[in-house]
């Protein structure tokens, strides 16, 4: 049994929410403040046993902004289950929760109480405005007839669902952003090493056999002269301090004899790296996240094998919390093998770029206080080419676009090294500081990035940048072939991609010579001269400070062919160390910033 749909309504910052899920592990992906936590806080308020009742009665801040509790509301969170059907330990739980065919649904309203809705209904004077104290929690099953989206908080639908059963068998464990595992795994109640050990049900004659070795172990213990006489001496301490009434002797030892307390005893040992039975407190902190994650797979396995569970929910606020991006990515491959649902927040472009497209929610704020939510293969302009294009192009560094408040598109790694320091340098604006992501695309092959972006898809504004002739920079477009003479031209293309999030802003030429303005020659030929080009160097110089009007022309074709001698990376790296002369822009890169910001 897994969670299948999320339906969220006027809680905190996500208004309204409306996801569709998969078994396995889905990602939520989004910038600071966009709400993944708030999102994770919703999803315990329904399934979370741990959470008390004390703990689902919300608070005022707890309504989405602009949402006032004063005239009648309700925080509105549906969670949906699927794959139940034909299993025994999961069929009989949700029954009382049945919306259709291996479907159920449990829905946790806070809302005003049935006196003060029915107050309400009959008109009655004085119910209004209404105070947090007129509001309760509620959780019903079912309502199969109800439109989550459009109900009302008046509107009474499903019934009173006793939700003890379905925390007590279908699991949830959170990892928080803040977590503490070593303090958690020190801990036998908060150890998964307890679950593990309860779940495999030791015989009772290896427990009363490990009892008879812990009794013989305090025997010996207390066999020590040095340790009796230590015993002795607390004794008579300890009988001074309260007096003979309410003292008791004091002996040292291992613990009480019992197999509970063997139990809580125990303690994960580690082996490796030149050393033998370390205690985890000795690991790093990243390593120590993925032995608890590991535990807690290795318990939940257990149970589906035990056939006890109803299914099983693992929350994980950032796990790439203390991971270098090797690890993070070997995580992720372990949670994606295992028969185990998993809910992530991340802000790691490592597990973003290593996650198939429909695995991922992206969460986009647009700079207000609500949040939208899509996810990539649900775009209706993203055909599945596009798709299958963007999960081999969004590596590490590409997958920043997903995080970004706005996302600058740009042609190739000269873009991407010289704009922003140019643009801080001549418009004084800090794209970093503005959320703006600048990303390379390698090539002209803008299509599958720009349509993420629109009212269907991501809600956050992409600006292309792109040269006039839409030829990559390593094209040979002096060599003919025949069979290339039917070629379409990508610009209609490229034109098609406008909508109210998309914008386009070409060059006349291509970047180093739409970069050579009469304001940058002196840091273009500094650039040259540090590159090991005197001559030109002597020219743009020369051409900088003469009082004449230069040949721009006749220059841009000099810097770009020496970006293209050079290398136009390691061009535009060096000219971005020399910025400081610097002090015009290219048009169109000023028009696509600040249509951005």
């Amino acid at each position: 049994m897994h969670v299948s749909r999320l339906v969220i309504r006027n809680f905190r910052n996500l208004r309204l929410l409306d996801l569709h899920l998969s078994a396995g592990v889905t990602c939520f992906i989004g910038e600071n403040n966009v709400g993944k936590s708030n999102l994770i806080d919703a999803v315990r308020l329904v399934l979370d046993g741990s959470l008390g009742g004390f703990r689902r009665r919300l608070q005022a801040t707890d309504f989405s902004s602009g949402i006032s509790f004063a005239q009648g509301e309700q925080i509105l969170i549906a969670i949906e289950f699927a794959g139940f059907t034909g299993n025994p330990s999961q069929e009989a739980l949700p029954f009382d929760a049945l919306i259709g065919p291996d479907r159920a649904r449990i829905t946790y309203r806070f809302r005003p109480t049935a006196p003060v809705r029915e107050a309400l209904a009959n008109g009655q004077d004085g119910v209004l405005p209404l105070k947090l104290s007129d509001y309760r929690w509620e959780m019903v099953g079912g309502g199969e007839t109800v439109n989550l989206i459009t109900a009302s908080w008046s509107d009474d639908f499903g019934t009173y669902f006793r939700s003890e059963n379905l925390q007590q068998s279908f699991l949830v464990t959170l990892m928080g952003a803040l977590r503490d595992v070593e303090a958690s795994l020190g801990q036998s109640r908060t150890s998964p090493l307890q679950q593990i050990i309860e779940q495999k049900q030791i015989p009772i004659p290896e427990q009363l056999a490990l009892v008879e070795q812990l009794r013989t172990a305090n025997t010996n213990i207390n066999a020590s002269d040095a340790i009796n006489a230590i015993g002795g001496q607390l004794t008579t301490s300890f009988r001074t301090a309260v007096g003979a009434t309410f003292g008791m002797d004091v002996r040292l030892g291992l613990g009480e004899p019992t197999f509970a307390d063997i139990s809580r005893s125990l303690k994960v040992l580690l082996t490796g790296y030149g050393m033998s039975d370390i205690d985890p407190s000795r690991n790093g902190l990243g390593l120590n996240n993925i032995l608890y994650i590991s535990m807690l797979l290795a318990s939940f396995e257990q149970r589906v094998r035990e056939g006890k569970s109803a299914g099983q929910l693992l929350l994980v606020e950032e796990p790439e919390a203390h991971l270098h991006p090797q690890l993070q990515r070997v995580l992720l491959a372990t949670l994606q093998s295992r028969n185990v649902q998993v809910f992530i927040t991340t802000h790691s472009t490592h597990i973003a770029s290593a996650l198939p497209l429909a695995s991922q929610i992206i969460l986009t704020s647009g700079g207000t206080a609500e949040t939208s939510s899509v996810s990539p293969v649900s775009i209706p302009q993203l055909p599945p080419s596009a798709q299958a294009d963007l999960e081999r192009y969004l590596d590490a560094t590409r997958s920043s676009l997903l995080f970004a408040r706005a996302v600058l598109l740009v042609e190739g790694p000269a873009e991407q090294f010289l704009i922003p320091p140019l643009v801080k340098q001549v418009m004084g604006i800090d794209l970093d500081q503005k959320g703006i992501a600048v990303i390379p695309i390698f090539g002209t092959h803008f299509s599958p990035y720009a349509q993420l972006f629109g009212p269907d898809g991501i809600r956050k504004k992409c600006a292309i940048v792109a040269d006039g002739d839409l030829k990559p920079s390593d094209a040979n477009v002096t060599e003919t072939d025949p069979d290339l003479d039917d070629v379409i031209d990508t610009d209609p293309l490229l034109e098609s991609l406008r909508n109210d999030f998309v914008e386009i802003f070409r060059s006349q030429t291509t970047f180093e010579p739409e970069l050579t303005l009469r304001g940058n020659l002196s840091m273009l030929g500094h650039a040259a001269g540090d590159l090991g080009a005197p001559r030109v160097r002597q020219r743009l110089l020369t051409a900088a400070a003469s009082p004449d009007r230069p040949d721009l022309d006749s220059l841009g074709r000099t810097v770009l062919n020496t970006a293209k001698r050079f290398g136009k990376a390691r061009f535009a790296q060096v000219v971005s160390s020399k910025i400081g002369p610097g002090n015009e822009l290219p048009d169109y890169i000023r028009r696509a910033v600040e249509w951005l910001v």
